[in-house]
């Protein structure tokens, strides 16, 4: 049996009386004062979800979009420098392989976010295709991700940032 991972955060978790259970090969966070309490604190004001467990990988080099374009279902080619898109990874018999969020760092150079049990197999699938020499790095396992959501979410992470974050459209970023 593999070793339960944690996420730079879990000391926190504990800390702050999180009931913790093992999900994707990791020891996240499953709730703090309970459902209800929770899903209206999202719903009203905000919430933080651990989501370091999530994968990354960089694709760069003059060939970065045409892979990104092979082995995603969107096209990619409507991405700017600081814009996401939602998208899958389709397999070659008309099934999802998984589903990822694709965001153009600069030209030529991409960040895919895949779902945490899903890294091996999605890295498989898309170095399998990668015929096209573009430099693949999975640098999962060197970044955390938390996820703030709820309608107050731009007013809670205000603070922490210079950038006017009201300002940011749907699906950019800086």
């Amino acid at each position: 049996m593999s070793e339960i991972l944690n996420t730079p955060f879990t000391h926190k978790h504990l800390a702050l009386g999180a009931k913790m259970a093992p999900f994707a090969g990791y020891n996240m966070p499953i709730s703090y004062t309970g459902i209800n309490d929770e899903h209206a604190a999202v719903r009203n004001s905000a919430g933080v979800f651990d989501v370091s467990h999530m994968g990354e990988f960089v694709l760069k080099g003059e060939n970065a979009l045409d892979l990104i374009q092979r082995v995603t279902s969107n096209d990619a080619s409507v991405l700017e420098d600081g814009k996401a898109q939602y998208s899958c990874l389709p397999n070659n018999k008309g099934g999802i392989v998984d589903d990822l969020i694709i965001y153009r760092l600069e030209e030529n150079a991409y960040l895919l976010v895949v779902n945490a049990s899903n890294i091996e197999k999605d890295w498989q699938w898309i170095s399998a295709n990668n015929d096209v020499a573009a430099k693949m790095t999975n640098i999962s396992d060197d970044y955390s991700l938390l996820a703030i959501q709820g309608p107050m979410a731009i007013e809670a992470m205000q603070i922490l940032s210079s950038v006017d974050l009201k300002a940011l459209k749907f699906y950019h970023f800086e």
